[in-house]
């Protein structure tokens, strides 16, 4: 059942853009991060308390910058930006904000059933406040460590983790991103680099990349981080074969 009724809406303004055909629908929607090699057609659209299911029906040009246009399953519409709609496709999105929520109760506090509300002008016992319990101390997050890259060229392969995009403060587009998983440099000097990054290009658009895909390439690996947990870029990966 949808919970459309829910959300708050963002209706687009006026006319809005629609795809030509299938294969417009999936150049564009793997350029906006959203799908692999296969276009999905349906997404999850979230809030803290509600979801529904929404198709993308066109978008929205502003300052070479686009925005999406879906339907839910009634009918309406609204519009929400790709990379928000990303987001919106992860387990967890919403549920920060309800445990944040839940963590603002006051701990012990009494909770009174509605067959236990006393008549007018009595006034209800106080139950005794529960003692807090100690809270646990922090664990200190684990360092990872560096490892020595070499300077030049060198041999890799690699596992596709994941299709995303990255801000980029001198454009209003996002910059597109692949994300690798089992990183490793091969050859008479071998090393274990773990998870790295790279800018998705059209060159490597055209491999028809899929997550899952198993890759062999030349390239440089440099110290620079993506988040916290993906510390190395791989910078002009060349002769790039792939297996599933």
């Amino acid at each position: 059942m949808s919970n459309a009724s829910k959300i708050q809406f963002y209706p687009p303004k006026g006319e809005y853009i629609t795809f030509e055909n299938e294969e417009d629908y999936g150049d564009r929607g793997r350029s906006w991060g959203l799908f692999g090699k296969t276009p999905k057609k349906q997404f999850w659209y979230k809030s803290a308390s509600s979801q529904s299911l929404v198709t993308i029906i066109g978008y929205e040009e502003y300052r070479n910058l686009n925005v999406l246009v879906v339907e839910f399953e009634d009918g309406s519409l609204s519009c929400i930006h790709p990379s928000y709609l990303k987001e919106m496709q992860g387990s967890n999105f919403g549920k920060e904000i309800v445990v944040e929520d839940a963590e603002g109760l006051e701990e012990g506090a009494p909770i009174v059933e509605a067959s236990e509300t006393k008549p007018a002008g009595e006034k209800a016992a106080k139950a005794p406040k529960a003692p807090k319990a100690p809270k646990a101390p922090k664990k200190q997050a684990e360092k990872k460590e560096k490892v020595e890259l070499p300077l030049d060229k060198v041999k890799f392969t690699a596992k596709v983790k994941e299709f995303t995009t990255k801000p980029n403060p001198f454009s209003d587009n996002d910059d597109e991103i692949l994300l690798l998983e089992e990183v490793a440099i091969v050859g008479d000097a071998p090393l274990a680099i773990g998870d790295a990054w790279c800018g998705y290009s059209n060159t490597l658009k055209g491999f028809g990349l899929e997550v899952g895909d198993i890759l062999s390439f030349e390239g440089k690996v440099v110290d620079k981080k993506f988040n916290k947990e993906i510390l190395y870029k791989v910078n002009n990966p060349s002769k790039l074969t792939k297996s599933n």
